[in-house]
């Protein structure tokens, strides 16, 4: 199987609070994970984060360091932490919501399989 290179951003807020976005579209339609997609051929991980969390969020994004990578089916999901730069945030694209988050609502969300436990290894949960 040929995996689909994707990228993903791990966005906080000055108050601690995780970016997420609820799918749009199948894989996993209806839950809320990290914003991201796939890697355009020719584009670079970088350019594909900017691009994407644009799409997705409204959000202009300075990505980072790789927070981590995970193997979701075919996909390989690159995950970069990311600093807000400008933008509005809405929905876009891909996203039928994006929304900051504390850690009672993250909690309450449906999320895609595995969010949690990644999140919790890379540090990365939402901090309030």
């Amino acid at each position: 199987m040929a995996f689909v290179r994707c990228v993903g951003g791990v966005l906080h807020d000055p108050a601690g609070r995780l970016l997420v976005i609820r799918r749009g579209h199948d894989p996993g339609a209806g839950l809320w994970s990290l914003p991201g997609g796939r890697v355009e051929r020719g584009e670079s991980d970088t350019e594909a984060v900017v691009r994407e969390m644009r799409e997705e969020t409204g959000l202009d994004v300075r990505p980072g360091e790789l927070a981590g990578m995970v193997v979701r089916g075919r996909y390989e999901i690159f995950d970069y932490v990311c600093e807000v730069v400008g933008g509005e945030l809405r929905a876009g694209d891909d996203a039928a919501d994006a929304r900051w988050v504390n850690s009672a609502d993250f909690a309450s969300l449906a999320l895609t399989d595995g969010l949690v436990d990644t999140l919790r290894d890379w540090n990365r949960l939402p901090r309030c």
